[in-house]
């Protein structure tokens, strides 16, 4: 068989003889192989000369950098999430200098950004601080409580926690290693003890900086030498089973040659760095790296599921000319949270032996638990997943805790995101959302009222479910008196009810009347309605995130099929599952979404097409195929689409 090239500007060999090369697909977010410069920095100079490390808050909307000169820890603003461009400085600072005598090294904050962990580089211990109001370092003050990691190591330059609390990781200059540790009350670092458990970054990087945890545990990121790398965690959580992922590393060097910190973006799409010598912070795009080796063949056949940057690997030598061709079949870009293309697992769980009248449910953040409110009984339930977020493994944990005393009606339930409190709304006998705490994380059984609720009956006389902005400051409560609402309250100190005030309303009566169940994506710029009357879930777009008057409806998602009288709404924390519970059947029903949008393709920019516009990706299950060639080495492709698929 033979591989006949034609090329506007020559000839290629031809006929060439067909020879298959070798496709590997990169991943998706965290990706530093296909990482990009952005070209968008902030300067942080008129603060510091000596930023140490930098981290932000879990919306974006919050920049924070330590410095070495006046032990300082400065704050910004970001008008639009994650975009660096948008960053200013709003006047607002916090000195560690009484407990950090030369540097503040790291620094990290809990998910829910009441507490600040910060690093002294001199005294070999990371120290913790209490805020009052989530993400305004305004309000911190030394919780009296440390960890010194003297034992294991000095020179910390990066720590990390997990999202629930129980984890924490340093990473030391002086051994070229990272440290894990276990937190046994959650977010108190007075807890931690050593989990005997490191590993070595020597082999890759001499001179670590900064250091960062993905959210699920596992990928870990140091940067250093002009250069972040990554290592994967075989077992989430344990790094002692990382291992580094040979090519997933970008050079940093060209923005700045002295990296001292990094972080990501929450869903590893950006990714951010700090340094020393231009005293700025600098954002990169992360993306998919498909790989083409080029010595291994010339002809290449790739089906996406994501959209994908290509890389070209392997080129001949400078002054051969080459050839080669990429058939592309057009698939299903994935996509988080897309309700328009979800489909249902033919998974379910009865919670009928528990309560026969499920009001709510709620996971733990890692998917290994699961909660339900039950109207009969009045009560909480918690229930096990062998698996994570795979409800065929589910059984009931035989934990439960009653609300009847203050709640006799519990209608929506919600969590902390370290486990220790919960939140439920009923509708009697005070329309008030209650506050619970809970003294062992995610373990119902331990939960007691505390003594603090907040009555929302001058908004919504029938109040139904609850949801919490993902840093505690705001919560909204859907309501089915007046004909179909969601109420937005601000909690000027976080996660406190007691501090609760009535923002605004959104009247949604034109998609549904009876919204019993509410769920944000975590950026906020996604809210989904779970409605009894229609019996789907409907999608709404904000505008500005976490604004309720900025949404519009989007699309709809029907759950008839499974259960007419649905009550409770959930996803996984990616986005990739979606849960509804259903009343007329006690039964909690598993989802996948998904996607028909076709997957986009990007080239590299050696590649030059014709008029400079690369052609469009293939549609879905069509295949294009489409011709390169080079005689300098790699250093530029011409390239164009030469027609379908060839045989």
């Amino acid at each position: 068989m033979s591989l006949d090239i034609s090329y506007s500007g020559g000839v290629f060999s031809a006929p060439q003889a067909k020879s298959v090369g070798t496709v590997t697909a990169g991943t998706g977010s965290y990706n530093l192989a296909s990482a990009s410069y952005d070209s968008v920095s902030f300067s942080v100079a008129s603060q510091t000369t000596s930023p140490r490390d930098m981290t932000m808050s879990s919306d974006g909307t919050k920049l924070y950098v330590s410095t070495q000169t006046g032990r300082t820890i400065y704050e910004y603003d970001l008008s639009t999430a994650w975009d660096l461009s948008t960053a200013s400085y709003n006047s607002v600072s916090f000195g560690v200098n009484t407990q950090i005598s030369t540097a503040a090294s790291a620094l990290v904050f809990s998910y829910d950004g009441t507490k600040l962990y910060v690093a002294g580089r001199s005294e070999n211990a990371v120290y913790q601080y209490d805020l009052t109001t989530a993400w305004d370092i305004s309000t911190a003050s030394y919780a009296s409580k440390s960890l010194d990691h003297s034992t294991e190591a000095d020179a910390a330059r990066g720590i990390s926690i997990s999202q629930d609390g129980t984890k924490f990781y340093f990473v030391s200059l002086s051994t070229d290693a990272i440290y894990q540790y276990t937190l046994s009350t959650a977010n108190d670092i007075s807890t931690a003890s050593y989990d005997s458990k490191s590993l070595s970054t020597s082999s890759v990087d001499a001179s670590p900086q900064g250091l960062f945890v993905s959210p699920d545990g596992k990928l870990v990121f140091i940067c250093g030498s002009q250069q972040v790398h990554r290592f994967s965690l075989s077992t989430a959580f344990d790094i002692s089973t990382g291992s580094f992922d040979t090519g997933q590393e970008i050079n940093t060097g060209t923005e700045d040659t002295s990296p001292t910190g990094l972080y990501f973006k929450s869903d590893g799409s950006k990714m951010y760095v700090v340094g020393d010598t231009g005293n700025s912070v600098y954002q990169y795009s992360t993306g998919t790296a498909t790989t083409l080796d080029l010595s291994t063949g010339n002809y290449f056949s790739h089906t996406p599921s994501v959209n994908t940057l290509f890389a070209f690997n392997n080129p001949p030598a400078s002054g051969t000319a080459a050839g080669f061709a990429l058939a592309l079949t057009g698939a299903n870009a994935a996509e988080t949270y897309d309700i328009a293309n979800a489909s249902y697992d033919s998974v379910s769980f009865s919670v009928a032996t528990q309560d026969n009248n499920p009001q709510a449910i709620f996971f733990k953040s890692d998917g290994t638990a699961a909660y339900v409110a039950g109207n009969f009984n009045d009560t909480i339930y918690q229930y096990s997943l062998s698996t994570a977020w795979d409800l065929s493994t589910i059984s009931y944990a035989s934990k439960s805790f009653s609300v009847t005393s203050q709640a006799e009606v519990p209608s929506g339930l919600f969590f902390k995101p370290d486990g220790t409190k919960m939140f439920v709304s009923s509708s009697y006998p005070n329309d008030a959302v209650y506050e619970y705490s809970l003294s062992t994380a995610w373990d119902v059984s331990t939960a007691s009222y505390s003594s603090v609720s907040f009555s929302v009956a001058t908004q919504e006389a029938a109040p139904w479910d609850l949801t919490f902005k993902s840093d505690g400051t705001k919560f909204y409560i859907t309501g089915v008196d007046a004909g179909g609402r969601v109420h937005e309250y601000n909690l000027s100190t976080a996660w406190d009810l007691s501090t609760a005030s009535h923002n605004q309303t959104l009247n949604i009566n034109a998609q549904e009347t009876t919204p019993a169940g509410i769920f944000f994506h975590p950026d906020g710029n996604t809210m989904f309605i779970l409605g009894s009357d229609g019996d789907d879930v409907t999608e709404y777009s904000l505008s500005t995130a976490w604004d309720i008057s900025t949404a519009s409806s989007v699309r709809t998602f029907s759950i008839s099929s499974q259960d007419t009288t649905p009550t409770g709404l959930f996803f996984k924390s990616d986005g990739s599952k979606m849960y509804v519970l259903g009343n007329g059947n006690d039964t909690i029903f598993q989802y996948t979404t998904g996607s028909t949008a076709a997957a986009t393709f990007t080239y590299p920019s050696s590649v030059k097409f014709p008029s400079g516009t690369a052609p469009a990706g293939p549609a879905i299950d069509e295949t294009d195929v489409l011709v390169f060639y080079t005689d300098d080495g790699g250093t530029t492709y011409q390239g164009f689409k030469a027609g379908d698929a060839m045989a």
